[in-house]
C-alpha cells in the first residue's frame, strides 16, 4: 500500500477576511475532492485571511498512480480559475 500526501501553500490576494477565505477554500476543496476522490483539508494558518496550507492525501497500491493523481492535483488548482496563488508545494510518497 502506498499514501501519496501533498501540502499546498496558497496565498489568496483579493481576500479581505476570513470569511471570503472560507468560500474560496471551500470551492477548492469540494471541486478536488469529487474529481480525483482524494482527500483534502486545510491544515495550517487557520487564522490568516490571505494564506492557507491545504493537505492532499491519495491511498493506491501503486507509488506511480499516487504521483500521478497529486501532481494533476496541483496542475488542477494552478490552472483553474480560483483566486489563488500557488506559493510552494510538498510532495511524499510513503509505503506502508
Amino acid at each position: 500500500m502506498n499514501v501519496g500526501v501533498c501540502r499546498i501553500f496558497l496565498r489568496i490576494p483579493e481576500n479581505m477576511s476570513l470569511k471570503g477565505k472560507r468560500q474560496v477554500l471551500k470551492s477548492i476543496t469540494s471541486r478536488v475532492r469529487n474529481k480525483f476522490n482524494v482527500a483534502v483539508a486545510e491544515v495550517e494558518d487557520n487564522d490568516a485571511w490571505q494564506m492557507a496550507t491545504i493537505g492532499i492525501c491519495c491511498i493506491s497500491n501503486n507509488k506511480r498512480h499516487s504521483n500521478r493523481v497529486l501532481s494533476q492535483t496541483v496542475n488542477f488548482i494552478e490552472e483553474s480559475r480560483f483566486e489563488i496563488e500557488i506559493l510552494d508545494y510538498e510532495m511524499e510518497l510513503i509505503d506502508v
